[in-house]
């Protein structure tokens, strides 16, 4: 998984490397020309989210159709992240967490991180 944020001339890198933290803790974070960049296999702080905000079909449904081939991609919200919440809004004027995941089975990796509520597994 790859997880970018840009650090626009107003922010604090450390505000955004905690965005990025607060959704991937275990995620190597590095610095490139304005923006961080992080680095993670595990997406289980952002399934616990998403349960705890109780916003995994919704979050399910922004996934789906970031579905292409084998990379998943889909945008978080930069602020959200900073308290630790996840919001698929995008277009934040302070810019968005851009999430890539690859993987040979993403219908797999939707079903874990964001279940379905109502029981049904993801098919294409």
């Amino acid at each position: 998984m790859r997880a970018e944020a840009a650090v626009k001339a107003t922010e604090s890198v450390e505000k955004v490397r905690r965005a990025l933290l607060n959704l991937f803790p275990d995620a190597e974070v590095a610095e490139e020309p304005g923006r961080l960049v992080a680095r993670t296999t595990s997406l289980e702080r952002l399934r616990q989210i998403l349960r705890d905000q109780r916003i995994r079909d919704s979050a399910r449904v922004q996934m789906i159709s970031g579905l292409e081939g084998n990379v998943l991609a889909f945008t978080l919200s930069k602020q959200a992240a900073f308290v630790g919440r996840a919001s698929f809004a995008a277009g934040s004027p302070l810019g968005d967490i851009e999430v890539a995941v690859e993987d040979e089975d993403l219908d797999a990796v939707i079903d874990w991180v964001a279940e379905s509520t109502v029981g049904k597994r993801l098919k294409r």
